[in-house]
């Protein structure tokens, strides 16, 4: 258990510079039906459409580390099995166990709530000026991730990364990679982050964007650009998520 949250959560949090990012995606404009996430990306490359948008990104704080289990039993009650799992990514969350406990973590210190959560209907509104703790956009983890890197990944895969490769099929202890650039672990793989964004709501409905890829994933799968989608109620043992927080004027 956290001795001190707001100690935690002071060290915890990661200053992001403003600035700009490219995002590309290859879009499918047949509406798809099935439910597994793992087939993200139906049919082939050269029959999908590429997109390309800017987005530029304001000052914001985004975790060093995914929640673990060890935050999120602090601020959801809900027990994990040993105390040796507590320094872990929390896994097995869907969207929407993420969003509600962005809202916790902020009330639990004070903070005003980021999102309007309805549990009947499952809808979500975000308060853009407000303080609370949110998921980070698309494009700010996109942004965060790359932390002024070029190419696909921010270092090489086994120093950065925990994936299918190296990782002995098993999830691992946050921080034991080599960070980015702006101090942030494991931002590609051992646990695939929920972003907040649709992912293409006319084709797609509600899914939400999974980023960075996991201890489960082939090396091609883990990198800055990579992204996937999956329902918002979806959860397994490679998603997990990093919380992040505006800077409110």
């Amino acid at each position: 258990m956290l001795v001190n949250l707001n100690d935690y959560l002071k060290d915890l949090m990661v200053y992001i510079p403003e600035g700009e990012v490219c995002l590309r995606d290859f879009r499918n404009e047949q509406k798809w039906i099935s439910s597994n996430y793992k087939f993200g990306m139906p049919g082939v490359r050269k029959n999908l459409k590429e997109v390309i948008w800017n987005v530029e990104i304001k000052p914001f704080y985004l975790a060093k580390y995914t929640v673990t289990e060890e935050l999120y039993t602090t601020i959801t009650g809900k027990k994990f099995s040993t105390t040796t799992e507590a320094r872990k990514p929390i896994i097995n969350v869907s969207w929407l166990d993420a969003v509600n406990f962005c809202n916790l973590l902020s009330v639990a210190l004070g903070y005003d709530q980021f999102y309007d959560f309805d549990n009947g209907s499952k809808s979500v509104i975000c308060n853009y000026n407000t303080n609370g703790f949110r998921l980070p956009t698309d494009a700010e983890w996109q942004y965060a991730c790359k932390a002024n890197s070029k190419g696909y990944r921010y270092g090489g895969i086994d120093e950065i990364a925990w994936y299918k490769g190296n990782s002995n099929e098993r999830l691992h202890e946050v921080g034991e990679k080599k960070p980015n650039e702006w101090g942030l672990y494991d931002m590609i793989g051992n646990t695939w982050e929920w972003c907040w964004d649709l992912y293409d709501e006319e084709v797609f409905s509600n899914y939400r964007i999974i980023r960075g890829g996991s201890w489960a994933e082939e090396e091609r799968g883990c990198g800055a650009t990579c992204r996937r989608k999956s329902m918002p109620d979806f959860y397994i043992d490679d998603i997990g998520f990093r919380i992040a927080r505006s800077i409110v004027q």
